[in-house]
């Protein structure tokens, strides 16, 4: 990710940390915790123009009516604080993907946003000469064979990166790197799939995080925000002592099988992997940087989920025709 869409991302949670403050607010006490992720949030968002600040604040207001109708308990007075909070990147490293808590220490309850602006992708996971995906993915060491087919690989790109040479100027980066390292990555997922047959339930709760979690999408070029609902433990969605949900999700399904994973017909550089209960993935792999270097990032992404995950699209629209009410 480069350092400007980094730099909107950070902004991006700065104004949906505030969005949820300033409604929370009208309704019981509720405090940000200060901590570095939140300096950081707010050193980004302080590098926008004004009217780019206004359009991500309404941009993440437009999902807090239908939030509290999915989550009564962010507005129930219990005479307790909420708190809000920033978490740091390093927590997605260690299963948790959400950027934005919202926590109520009285009842242990808490909610989590994973936060993204103008991009869909779920990971940017690499492949490396020493880094153990199989390991750090599903808890289980790559093989001897994924080894030996990806050593060669990552042996001419550490001698083109003494040489100081350009991915541009490799002579064919796609079928030289992409492809036969794409291809061991296959066939290692499909060993490893022999071995142990809950790898698919690994490999979402590796790309997904172990906690449920809200998506909240920031789309700009459509004017609206949307709101995924991850809800694979139960614990989104739960009534309020005055309150019930007035929007019910249920229960996500994780998948049991692995149905297929295969190069992308006619593609040097994506791999599509196919999962039960309705779940699909991408893994398209690109060269994160202009000199050579023995490492790949994945932009992975996606592309089927099952119907109980919901997608709420919420309208810029409604919330400018709402201030423009109020004047």
């Amino acid at each position: 990710m480069s350092d400007k869409s980094n730099n909107q991302g950070r902004a991006f949670e700065f104004a949906c940390l505030n969005a949820l403050k300033d409604s929370i607010k009208k309704y019981r006490n509720v405090k940000i915790v200060e901590n570095s992720c939140y300096q950081a949030s707010l050193n980004a968002w302080n590098t926008l123009l004004e009217t780019t600040k206004s359009l991500y604040y309404i941009s993440a207001k437009s999902i807090i009516s239908t939030l509290f109708q999915l989550e009564p308990l962010l507005i129930e007075d219990d005479n307790d604080i909420l708190k809000l909070m920033i978490q740091p990147d390093s927590m997605g490293e260690l299963g948790d993907v959400r950027d934005i808590l919202a926590i109520r220490n009285n009842i242990k309850w808490e909610i989590g946003f994973s936060v993204k602006h103008n991009h869909l992708a779920v990971k940017h996971s690499r492949l490396s000469k020493n880094l153990d995906f199989g390991e750090r993915w599903y808890g289980i060491n790559c093989s001897e064979n994924y080894w030996n087919d990806v050593s060669k690989i990552f042996e001419y790109l550490e001698k083109e990166k003494n040489n100081k040479t350009l991915w541009r100027e490799l002579p064919d980066k796609e079928l030289d790197v992409y492809v036969p390292l794409l291809n061991a990555f296959v066939e290692e997922i499909k060993r490893t799939y022999k071995k142990d047959e809950n790898l698919p339930k690994k490999m979402v709760e590796y790309l997904l995080g172990t906690y449920d979690f809200y998506k909240v999408i920031s789309i700009d070029k459509d004017q609206l925000t949307q709101l995924q609902t991850f809800n694979m433990k139960g614990t989104l969605n739960k009534n309020s002592k005055k309150q019930k949900v007035q929007i019910t999700i249920p229960v996500v399904n994780l998948p049991t099988r692995l149905v297929n994973i295969e190069l992308k017909p006619g593609s040097t550089n994506k791999v599509e992997l196919y999962l039960d209960n309705g779940w699909q993935f991408s893994f398209r792999i690109h060269n994160a940087s202009t000199i050579v270097e023995p490492s790949l990032k994945f932009d992975i992404q996606i592309e089927g989920m099952p119907t109980s995950i919901m997608s709420i699209n919420c309208l810029w629209a409604n919330v400018m025709l709402d201030k423009n009410n109020k004047k």
